[in-house]
Formats: C-alpha cells, structure tokens, sequence
C-alpha cells in the first residue's frame, strides 16, 4: 500500500496549530485541531477580455477601478491622425457608456482620479497647438479649474481629483523635445512645482493614489526607450530598479510607490508585456492578448484596466496573483 510518505520521501509534519514554516503545496496535520492541513500554490495573474469601447483611440488618459473607470481625450484613427477627441467614456465592469465630453479636445493628456465620479485630466496636444487646462469631472460633467503652470504632452499623471501629480512629458507642440523633467503637484484648487524627475522623459506611466507616494515608470528620452523607474515620496524623487523591458506608451497602475503593474508599450514593435512591482523589483508576468502601446490605465496591482491604445477599443482586465492560503483537508 502506497503511503504520503514512499510518494514524496517524507514524512507528514507534525504541528501544534498552524505551521508558518509551510511551503507552497507542503501538507501538514495540525494536532491541535486533529485535520490535516496545506498550503496552497499561490495563483497566477491573468488577463481577461472587458467590455469594448465606443470609439478607437490611443494617446488618451483613464482614471479610476477596474469596475468604475473614465477614459478621455486621445486620438482618432490613424494614430499619428492630427486631430483630437473631447469623447469620454465611463466603465461600470461590465461595459462603456458614452458621457459628456471634455471642454477641451486633446491627446497625450494626463489624468488623475479615485473613480467614474471624480477624475481630473490635465495638459496635453490640442492640434495644432498645446494646453495647459485643467478639467474637474463631477460625476456628470467637466469644469474647467486652474491650469498646469508648464504644458507637456505624453507627461505622466497619478492621485485623485483633489490630490494629484503631473511629471515629465515633451514640451515642443506635438509633445516632443524637449523632454521635461518637471513635477507639479495639484492640492484640489491650484498646481505648485515641486522637485523635478532625475531624467527628461516622455510617454512615460505612473502609479499611485495621492501626492505623497507615486512611481514614475518608462518612458521616451528622445534617444532611447527607457526601463527607469523613479519612487516619489511626497518631497522628491529616487531612483529604484528598473523595469525588464525599456518601452514607452506603456499603461500603468497601483495604489502607491510599493505596489504597481505596467504594461504594453512600444519596445518596439507594441507589446503586450506585463510587471509587477513588489517595492523592490519587477517581475514579468502574464502577457496582455493584444499588443499595444499608448494605453490607458488604471485600478490597482492585483485589479487592473488597459483601455484602448494602438487603434483599438480593445479593453482587458488584469487580476493579479494570490497569495498562498492555508486549506483544511477533510477526511472521513
């Protein structure tokens, strides 16, 4: 007769409640409760296909969860189109419903926000000029509010509508070189500058909830794609590891400075590459189905939301890997 032990070359553990020494799949009794228990294989992250938008657009900004996100601005078809869309579009986890538009048409915007209730987007391409406007959605509609003090095109945007940042981007009229290293912080009513990036860059993504933990991932320095990765504290900016794959265009998410995922982006050609940042390093995980760059992103490491991006109305949905959890073993 076959035993756990001749199987595996071990013999079951014995142990007095819970036993944090466990491995992933190691089996285990635990005499205090009489079952046998395990730990299980922490579950893999993966993508899964969303509802679709509306309209084709890249270059655009999103804000929000996974089951309640805005995408805004952006570009028409064909990307390098010189034209720019006012159109915002609200996800309920399900599916996009068409709402009212931007004041200002524009492109390679940024954008910040909790949720479909509460955004901010700001700066950005409006062909064949610039702008530097700042817009408050309600819920319903967008205000306009005061402007960015400096204007960049593909500049990075995280936080909320009362509490967010705005770093980097191309300061020429289509968002080109020069590339910025500047940092303006927004407080709910006005934008103040504050310490710049390390490194000028454009097309770069960032992560976080509010003005005192934020990422700064990727990006374009006008010679090469860049894998740099900066950490904002509240007060300024260090550098930390660097992603696996230098792109730029690439979608980004995550709560603060310690936990993030990023994906897609042009390599090039447009991948669908995927990390995840743990506060140390990033990991490459599971591929997006579709290749693209210039994506929207938003929610969180373990929640995730890529809308469109390289001409499409594609949008996936990201859930991150499990943790390990303990499981009792019933017998009879």
């Amino acid at each position: 007769m076959s035993t756990y032990k001749k199987e595996f070359g071990t013999g079951v553990q014995n142990n007095a409640g819970d036993y944090t020494g466990a491995v992933e799949g190691q089996l285990w009794y635990n005499s205090t409760a009489g079952s046998f228990q395990f730990r299980s294989v922490a579950a893999t992250g993966s993508w899964a296909t969303g509802g679709t938008l509306n309209q084709f657009r890249d270059q655009a900004a999103g804000s929000g969860t996974q089951t309640s996100t805005l995408v805004f601005g952006g570009g028409p078809i064909p990307a390098q189109s010189p034209s720019a869309l006012a159109k915002t579009e609200s996800y309920d986890g399900t599916s996009w419903t068409e709402v009212n538009d931007l004041n200002t048409s524009r492109r390679g915007l940024a954008g910040a926000g909790a949720d479909n209730t509460s955004a901010l987007a700001f700066s950005g391409i409006n062909p064949p000029g610039t702008s530097t406007s700042t817009e408050l959605w309600n819920g319903t509609c967008w205000s306009a509010v005061n402007s960015v003090n400096t204007y960049r095109g593909f500049g990075g945007g995280t936080g909320i509508s009362t509490s967010a940042l705005f770093f980097g981007g191309g300061t020429a009229p289509d968002g080109g070189a020069p590339f910025s290293t500047n940092t303006e912080s927004w407080n709910g009513t006005s934008w103040t500058e504050v310490n710049n990036l390390a490194a000028g860059r454009s097309s770069l993504t960032g992560a976080g909830a509010d003005v005192t933990s934020a990422l700064a991932i990727g990006g374009f320095n006008g010679t090469v794609r860049l894998a740099s990765n900066e950490s904002w504290n509240g007060t300024s900016w260090t550098e930390l590891n660097d992603l696996n794959t230098a792109r730029l265009g690439l979608g980004g998410a995550g709560a603060d400075n310690t936990s993030a995922v990023v994906f897609g982006g042009s390599v090039p050609p447009p991948t669908g590459a995927t990390e995840e940042w743990n506060g140390t390093s990033f990991t490459e995980v599971a591929d997006m189905a579709s290749a693209r760059n210039y994506i929207a992103g938003s929610g969180t490491k373990s929640l995730a939301l890529a809308s469109g991006g390289s001409d499409t109305t594609n949008t996936e949905e990201w859930t991150g890997a499990g943790a390990p959890v303990t499981e009792t073993i019933t017998t009879s």
